[in-house]
């Protein structure tokens, strides 16, 4: 755990590259607080498993009645074998495809979970020390309070994220994360997103903990590698409101459970299925591109569903000062 000093800091972003749930910029107070300086790890994860045997939202099957609340009514019943255990896993596409349509390259994949990242035959023998997938928001709450720790607040993450900076673009400053001449700072998608990947970084999913250079707190992977789940409700206009309230900038925790429901132009988050609850993820991930994301920003934020689970979001804690 890094010690993250109490601070001010300017959360969001209005520069001409943010997106608009990161405007407007505004001033932000956080207390003291420590948080992992990496995120939780496959076998960090295993641990807590074999302590507690907690049995993740990937590996059960699915709840037709719950699941039906969240999608358009009228929405015919799967068939049962499309009910069981799986979770969102990334394929690459052939070639070109429209980017506006995330099923170009995410599949529903039975057998899927944190064990099998990419579906039942893979395994994770050699990744013990990459970051746990597949985590659904209460698997993440779960770990937490096991390890007697919580999630941190969108306005925790950032601050750290940031390790100081003042308004940079990225956790290392201002330079591109794969400089032509140098280290690369960050795991993210190189080439032509989705179907082209260099891997000029050297990794085309997951990196170990440790493998690009730490942020000024001595934080990894404050951008790229996986998302980080966030205890708050993600809503699309949080800053807007924030920004008209001074008084809700002191350790914010997000918007109340009766928010999120509605989409602005120009979120990047996909719309929300009316009623339907998401969390802030934060940070990007290894598929995060220029051309289609530039998410492993400290102000990037996005909106997921607490019961989704993918290829590539994970988490890290934050422990409260005594």
């Amino acid at each position: 755990m890094a010690l993250i000093p109490s601070g001010t800091f300017s959360m969001g972003s209005d520069a001409a590259y943010s997106f608009i749930n990161e405007r407007p910029s505004h001033e932000v107070t956080v207390r003291a607080f420590f948080i992992a300086i990496n995120d939780v790890t496959n076998a960090q994860f295993a641990k807590f498993v074999t302590e507690t045997h907690y049995v993740t939202v990937a590996e059960r099957p699915i709840n037709w009645e719950e699941m039906k609340k969240q999608v358009p009514p009228g929405t015919p019943k799967p068939r049962d074998e499309d009910l069981q255990p799986g979770s969102l896993v990334f394929k690459t596409t052939e070639g070109p495809v429209d980017l506006s349509n995330m099923a170009n390259w995410w599949v529903w994949t039975l057998g899927a979970s944190w064990k099998h990242p990419e579906g039942p035959d893979s395994t994770l023998e050699g990744r013990e020390n990459h970051p746990v997938v597949h985590i659904a928001y209460e698997d993440a709450v779960a770990y937490a309070k096991w390890a007697k720790g919580r999630l941190p607040t969108e306005a925790e993450w950032e601050f750290a994220a940031r390790g100081g900076l003042v308004r940079a673009r990225f956790a290392w400053g201002d330079g591109n994360p794969h400089p032509a001449a140098g280290r690369h700072r960050a795991n993210t998608w190189t080439g032509n997103f989705p179907w082209r990947n260099t891997t000029d970084d050297g990794y085309a999913g997951t990196s170990p903990a440790g493998s690009f250079p730490p942020n000024s707190y001595g934080l990894y992977d404050m951008g790229g590698n996986v998302w980080n789940w966030c205890s708050d409700i993600y809503a699309a206009d949080t800053y807007t409101q924030r920004a008209d309230h001074p008084e809700f900038c002191s350790n914010p925790s997000g918007p109340s459970a009766s928010a999120g429901r509605q989409w602005i132009v120009g979120d990047p988050s996909p719309a929300a299925v009316p009623g339907e609850l998401r969390h802030v993820i934060k940070g990007g991930s290894f598929l995060c591109a220029p051309s289609y994301c530039e998410s492993y920003r400290p102000s990037a934020r996005r909106g997921s569903p607490p019961d989704t689970s993918t290829s590539h979001i994970g988490f890290r804690i934050v422990m409260d000062l005594p």
